[in-house]
């Protein structure tokens, strides 16, 4: 079992940066794959970024379309925690965004991952 929390979620302006924490109890999140999902009012969760590591090397990571170039996935062992650093926001991102993890490789299906944060509300104004 693994109990994850995500934090760092708020108000930005369009054009600014956020960084969203995940972080972890119960398990190291060494041993899952973790991903990144968001919702917005009105539509269905969806994929943003998802990473599998081997030692201390990301060897897998994929960012949907709409974030590629602009969000960046990554992990801190000593901290237990992964994060999700957001540049260049867009209305568009305003969404509750979740961390998720799951036994395996990363994949961008929600209904593949074991394990879900509570999210945290991420708004960006234009």
């Amino acid at each position: 079992q693994v109990q994850l929390v995500e934090s760092g979620g708020g108000l930005a302006q369009a054009g600014g940066s956020l960084r969203l924490s995940c972080a972890a109890s119960g398990r190291t999140v060494r041993t899952y794959a973790m991903g990144w999902f968001r919702q917005a009012p009105g539509k269905e969760r969806e994929f943003v970024a998802a990473a599998s590591w081997s030692g201390g090397n990301t060897y897998y990571a994929d960012y949907a379309d709409s974030v590629k170039d602009r969000f960046t996935i990554s992990r801190n062992n000593a901290k237990n925690t992964v994060y999700l650093r957001m540049n260049s926001l867009k209305p568009e991102d305003t969404a509750v965004y979740y961390c998720a993890a799951k036994v395996g490789v990363a994949t961008m299906i929600p209904g593949e991952y074991d394990y879900w944060g509570q999210g945290t509300q991420v708004t960006v104004s234009s």
